[in-house]
């Protein structure tokens, strides 16, 4: 059929034109798909990266990636008008050649050939091959940002959608899950170690913790009166390995300033030992509990001081935090090949763990991947104390969320270390009854 509307003229020179003007359309919104799809793929830190190796197109795929918008409203209305008039053209071809019939066909094959040619082909390519597709779509698509004709025309249409739809406020292109959540897809596919991903985990997480999370509490200080030889007090900073002891009249919530090692030892070697060291005392820095460990870091740095006195909403002693402890919570537990410590995690047999009370419960779930509550306790000793409304006697246990804690052992008003076991998940009802069914 189609040879003899070809034989009678039915095809002439403006059909051919026609064509040539689909199969031009059709490749043009085949490149357009593979620009968008790479581009919107590319992040800005990718784009950076491959300017830093001085691949040819990235300065323009940096300026792209910085502002999404600007790039993707055009090629979405180049693409979608390449779409339409290739759609229309072919249905104008089909009904000359073929008549009513042919428009079905006509739409048919359209579905099929864009389908396969304009949009999944170049797309998939762009997927398996980001970095070369997007490199090659840049210039391009810069050039065509460019245009002052599209550009107008994509800035109008959208200034209509924006007046029919209120825009609402810009959140950030990438939240602290997404961040974790790439670290940990970057160390599956062994782009990163396990230590990298944990130091990232720690970064982030660094930001959201405040001083009372890591800082010596009260009870566990080591502190001096102000009224206390020299030499005493360097018999006690010797005694705890400690270069620094607080300084206090009656209690710790009266603290007068700090005690350095050095200087105990210089006024004991000068024949001092027997003044009061409230004389050799230096300034004491105070800072509340509630303070960002990542605001308290760049303080210390800036004004530089290593040690800070932590005090509660009421002004009485909290405990003490020392940039020592802070970098811990960055890079994990720093113990001197001299110092004898308690583990704050030691594996037990029978599935049971042993941990410090001082452990945060967020850590303990993590190791466990458990889900015990969170909530005004920080600890594990919190959470028990918590939930029982007591101190617990040794060897008292509770069950919380599928988990046994067992205060394993109990220093006067202090949970020292609780013994961690977690229960096998309730069977369903009626799984007894089955189970016992397939003995039979």
């Amino acid at each position: 059929m189609t040879g003899s509307l070809l034989a009678t003229g039915h095809f002439g020179g403006a059909d051919a034109a026609l064509l040539v003007v689909v199969v031009v359309l059709l490749a043009a919104s085949a490149l357009l798909a593979l620009a968008e799809t790479s581009l919107v793929r590319t992040n800005r830190a990718k784009a950076l990266a491959l300017r830093e190796q001085h691949r040819r197109g990235s300065a323009r795929l940096v300026r792209l990636v910085e502002d999404p918008q600007a790039f993707l409203n055009p090629i979405l209305l180049l693409v979608l008008v390449c779409q339409l008039v290739t759609a229309t053209l072919v249905g104008i071809l089909a009904e000359q050649l073929f008549g009513a019939l042919g428009v079905l066909a006509a739409t048919a094959f359209e579905v099929v050939v864009i389908f396969v040619l304009a949009e999944a082909l170049p797309k998939n390519w762009a997927v398996y091959n980001p970095e070369r597709s997007a490199l090659f779509a840049a210039p391009l698509v810069a050039a065509l940002v460019g245009f002052p004709p599209v550009r107008m025309l994509s800035n109008g249409l959208i200034r209509v959608a924006n007046l029919l739809v209120r825009q609402g406020h810009r959140e950030s292109a990438v939240s602290e899950s997404e961040l974790l959540a790439m670290a940990d897809v970057a160390m599956e596919e062994e782009v990163i170690e396990h230590q990298e991903r944990e130091l990232i985990h720690s970064i982030i997480g660094f930001g959201d913790t405040v001083v009372r999370e890591v800082m010596v509490p009260r009870p566990d200080m080591k502190a001096v009166e102000s009224d206390a030889s020299v030499s005493e007090a360097l018999g006690v900073a010797i005694a705890a390995g400690f270069s620094r002891l607080p300084v206090h009249e009656g209690n710790l919530d009266d603290v007068v300033g700090i005690a350095y090692a050095k200087d105990l030892i210089r006024a004991e070697r000068d024949g001092e030992g027997g003044r009061p060291v409230g004389d050799f005392v230096r300034p004491a820095r105070f800072v509340p509990e509630t303070k960002r460990v990542s605001s308290l870091m760049r303080e210390m740095q800036e004004r530089k001081y290593h040690q800070a006195i932590v005090v509660d909403e009421y002004g009485g002693t909290s405990g003490l935090v020392t940039l020592e402890d802070l970098i811990e919570e960055l890079v994990g537990e720093i113990v001197d090949e001299f110092d004898v410590e308690e583990p704050p995690v030691q594996a037990l047999a029978e599935g049971e763990v042993s941990v410090t009370a001082r452990l945060p419960v967020d850590e303990l779930n993590d190791l466990l991947h458990a889900h015990l509550p969170e909530g005004d306790w920080d600890t594990v000793g919190g959470l028990l104390f918590n939930v029982l409304g007591r101190v617990p006697a040794e060897g008292e246990s509770v069950e919380v969320d599928g988990v046994r804690l067992v205060a394993e052992r109990v220093q006067g008003h202090r949970i020292g270390r609780i013994r961690i076991l977690q229960l096998a998940a309730p069977a369903p009802a009626g799984a007894d009854d089955a189970e016992q069914r397939e003995r039979d």
